[in-house]
């Protein structure tokens, strides 16, 4: 009896050994697989839309504005967490065409932008990128803000800040922890979440019409977090996409809900 109880004891104390250094390996890896940034991307020569950000101890982000026509509002986008500015372009243009400013920033640590990614320098990056705009004569007013996947916890915030007058939503979680709890339902997520972008406690105070766009195949972030943030903004319209995924929400050949947005940021119907 006492050689079982101490095979026991060895059993569990070994399974728990495992499981503390399972949950060290998390807290430690976290960032890198919250922000899997694309490699490899050159530094974007200036022109054409692109231009360098300066930022505090001589980083910088790459920003790619395309101006607004005379009092036309702006579109802040901000990408997720495996895209980087490159990948926003053909989003730019369209918005462009249906007579539309736009402007999105690169994170830290994306593209050719040095530094890591976290949660308060993203935030940092975002107010900079929307100072700047302030300085080319764009109001709170003319800004609409927009985030797809990681990006929506940015743009929430940044209303959170005060910074638009619209905001729209693509893929949209409630919070990080949430995400991760949904994908390790055995680890102790909410305890060890450096970076939390927690949308849901952030919704009630943002005052503005929110649009959100959610695929309902979505096996990343599930549609019901979509759904939920829906009935935590005040003023929210949700819109479900039949068969789309998480990647492919906004990549159907006629890009339906690519035209949806710019029709909700020019305050259409």
């Amino acid at each position: 009896m006492l050689r079982l109880r101490r095979m026991l004891i060895l059993i569990l104390a070994t399974f728990g050994s495992l499981y503390l250094v399972l949950c060290v390996a998390v807290f430690a890896l976290q960032r890198s697989l919250l922000y899997p940034a694309p490699k490899g991307t050159p530094p974007l020569a200036e022109g054409d839309g692109f231009s360098r950000l300066p930022l505090e101890g001589g980083l910088f982000v790459d920003l790619f504005h395309l101006p607004a026509p005379p009092g036309a509002p702006t579109v802040v986008h901000f990408h997720g967490n495996g895209e980087e500015v490159l990948t926003q372009i053909g989003l730019g243009n369209l918005m462009q065409a249906r007579g539309l400013g736009f402007l999105t920033v690169e994170y830290p640590g994306y593209g050719a932008s040095p530094g890591r990614p976290t949660e308060e320098g993203i935030y940092a990056v975002a107010e900079a990128a929307l100072a700047w705009l302030r300085a080319k004569g764009v109001s709170a007013e003319q800004t609409v803000l927009s985030g797809r996947s990681l990006g929506t916890g940015v743009a929430v915030e940044m209303a959170r800040r005060g910074h638009g007058s619209r905001v729209m939503l693509v893929s949209p979680y409630t919070s990080i922890p949430d995400i991760g709890a949904t994908a390790f339902p055995f680890l102790p997520v909410r305890l060890l979440a450096r970076d939390r972008y927690d949308t849901a406690s952030k919704a009630a105070a943002v005052k503005l019409p929110v649009l959100i766009i959610h695929g309902e195949e979505d096996t990343l972030i599930p549609v019901d977090m979509g759904r939920r943030l829906g009935t935590l903004f005040p003023q929210a319209v949700v819109e479900t996409v039949a068969g789309a995924g998480h990647n492919d929400v906004l990549e159907d050949p006629g890009k339906v809900y690519r035209h949806r947005m710019a029709s909700f940021a020019l305050g259409e119907p």
